[in-house]
């Protein structure tokens, strides 16, 4: 499919000045003036105060992101953020603008919002490619759960954007021809971290309103750290799996990547609920081998989940208890030097901790008992899980390659992919899996648990439990185009524990490695289902720490 059509943009006229002559007709509210519609930068609030006052209509939004698209991602900076155009996007906006002129209401709460879901999320109308040129034509039979979702409450899918093949790495090069290497839009020069380089790319770009997309090990939270955005990894089980290419299940998960965070608590609510499929993965424990919730009662109780993530107007840091992990910080190397990256990094937390305190938290240091063991005796489960996982999933498709050895023996991947072609039958790969999927995840939740609630591991208290847990995302800035960031092991606190992190930006630092202010993100981590918690510290710190910049690449047209 290509990525932009004649027939398509000609259709993107006529419907433009349909939409424009739709709006001159409709009766606009004296007392409202219209609000104009900004791609750049905007929110979901931002576009329902220009539908509802007539500032803009549906059709006039979208068009106003295909053209930011046409203009950036394939042209000028080329960032390579997407692969694939939604052909129906247009029709789908004229659809609500039908909507809204016959009712005077919003569909819902994601109306006329733009969504930018990772390569490897099933929708019906495009291909699913996981960023490979071997599914290239991997047409799905239905959108994924959440796609639908998004779809019921008003979202426009925007298209798909690239990804680290089979959202393996931290790189943001796929095969697709479409796209191949993204670039970080702050600096062309640097990398955009991955899996979800895309989606990051596009929604810091502002080709997009907002993103989804996926984390097994850090996939959304490093392309935001690196990009600037707020990227948030939910509980492992609350978001259906159902319709995702799989790396790893029991670790995998969908998630929002948004400029600002009330979106992306926005975003939650439709990304949240019960899904009968039994290829949810919404489990009654975090144990592998547990049953599947039967019932959205059930789900309810268990996820504890809330009316709506939405924080009010009103929230504030005040009285908010923080354990800063200290441990987590960039440490120096061997001979006792500490890379101008780390310092800037640290740096960068130090002045958002004092943010937070002058806002009213209490911040205070807090240890994670046998943190260097969580962090170096166990593995993600990306290299165990992906071979079987992946044959299931195509198992579903229409695609011409029905397991991964079709896929390995198309030699159409890149040429890196057969590092991760492992031996599923050795005694050594036995062991590992049974380590990691046995042992890692009751050894660090209990250990995640005590840090939180200010406890020994023996239960004795120690003080006033925390709402959350914060560290760089992050121990370094973006790499060189075409390499990895220096990650440090940071992510793999939240996929080895099930627990929720979000991931914002801290601030922009000066390097020597850049002619342009580099991003870095502070993370979150808090119990497991309470990203209510978390939405509600994110929201409030970036009201007193507005760390977000704009990218030079890409200015409004």
């Amino acid at each position: 499919m290509q990525i932009f059509h004649k027939t398509l943009l000609c259709f993107s006229l006529t419907m433009l000045l349909a939409a424009c002559n739709d709006s001159d007709d409709k009766t606009t509210d004296p007392k409202i003036d219209p609000v104009p519609f900004n791609p750049v930068e905007a929110s979901i609030s931002d576009v329902h105060k220009s539908i509802l006052s007539h500032g803009a209509s549906c059709v006039q939004v979208v068009q106003s992101y295909l053209d930011r698209i046409n203009a950036y991602d394939k042209q000028g900076p080329t960032l390579n953020s997407i692969i694939t155009i939604n052909p129906n996007a247009l029709k789908d906006a004229q659809a609500l603008d039908d909507y809204f002129k016959q009712s005077g209401k919003l569909k819902g709460a994601l109306h006329c919002v733009t969504v930018l879901p990772k390569d490897n999320i099933d929708t019906l109308d495009m291909p699913n490619t996981g960023g490979s040129v071997a599914l290239a034509n991997n047409i799905p039979v239905d959108d994924a759960f959440i796609i639908k979702r998004v779809r019921e409450q008003g979202g426009i899918i925007l298209g798909k954007a690239n990804l680290d093949e089979f959202a393996f790495g931290f790189g943001g090069k796929s095969s697709h021809p479409n796209a191949g290497q993204v670039k970080n839009v702050y600096d062309l020069t640097k990398g955009p971290g991955g899996s979800s380089a895309g989606t990051g790319a596009a929604i810091s770009a502002s080709l997009a309103l907002i993103g989804i997309g996926t984390d097994t090990g850090g996939s959304i939270r490093v392309p935001s750290a690196v990009q600037g955005l707020v990227g948030l990894r939910p509980s492992l089980r609350l978001v259906s799996q159902d319709g995702i290419i799989p790396l790893a299940p029991t670790q995998d998960t969908a998630g929002p990547m948004c400029r600002k965070a009330m979106d992306c608590a926005v975003l939650m609510d439709s990304l949240v609920g019960f899904d009968m499929a039994s290829s949810s993965n919404q489990r009654s424990s975090y144990e592998r081998t547990s049953a599947l919730i039967n019932s959205e009662t059930t789900y309810r109780a268990l996820t504890q989940q809330p009316t709506s993530y939405v924080p009010n107007n009103s929230v504030s840091l005040v009285g908010k208890r923080i354990g800063l992990v200290r441990a987590l910080y960039a440490q120096p190397n061997s001979a006792g030097e500490l890379s101008e990256d780390g310092k800037l990094v640290n740096a960068s937390i130090d002045e958002a901790v004092a943010k937070l305190r002058a806002a009213g938290a209490i911040v205070e240091d807090v240890e994670i008992n046998d943190l260097s063991t969580i962090l170096s005796h166990y593995s993600s489960l990306s290299s165990y899980e992906f071979k079987t996982s992946l044959t299931e999933y195509l198992k579903t498709t229409a695609s011409i390659y029905r397991s991964y050895q079709d896929l390995l023996g198309s030699n159409l991947m890149i040429s890196t992919f057969s590092n991760y072609d492992r031996d599923t039958t050795t005694e050594s790969f036995v062991a590992g899996y049974e380590l990691n999927t046995t042992e890692r995840s009751p050894y660090v939740r209990s250990r995640m648990r005590a840090a939180l609630e200010n406890t020994q591991l023996n239960g004795i208290v120690k003080g006033i439990k925390y709402d959350a847990l914060a560290y760089p995302a992050i121990t370094g800035l973006a790499a060189n185009l075409g390499s990895s960031p220096t990650t440090g092991t940071n992510n793999r606190l939240s996929p080895f524990s099930g627990f929720p992190a979000i991931s914002m930006p801290s601030s922009s630092v000066t390097s020597s490695r850049s002619q342009y202010p580099m991003n870095v993100n502070i993370e979150f981590i808090a119990r497991e289902f309470d990203e209510a918690t978390l939405l509600n510290i994110a929201v409030a710190f970036e009201k007193v720490n507005p760390a977000r910049q704009v990218s030079t690449h890409t200015p409004a047209l």
